[in-house]
């Protein structure tokens, strides 16, 4: 069984390699933590989107 780590509320925008993929893990207004997992090109479409985004 995996690890469990403990239950923080909210915390910085990380984004960590866990296996394959990439574990995103973004601060929501209200608290907690939104999680979302990406491939290596996932991530770097967003990157790209978030690029283009902001300017």
């Amino acid at each position: 069984m995996a690890a469990m780590k403990p239950r923080t509320g909210d915390g910085p925008l990380e984004v960590t390699k866990e296996g394959r993929g990439l574990v995103m893990r973004v601060p929501v207004e209200g608290g907690g933590r939104l999680v979302v997992e990406l491939s290596a090109e996932e991530a770097k479409n967003l990157g790209d989107a978030l690029q283009k985004a902001t300017g």
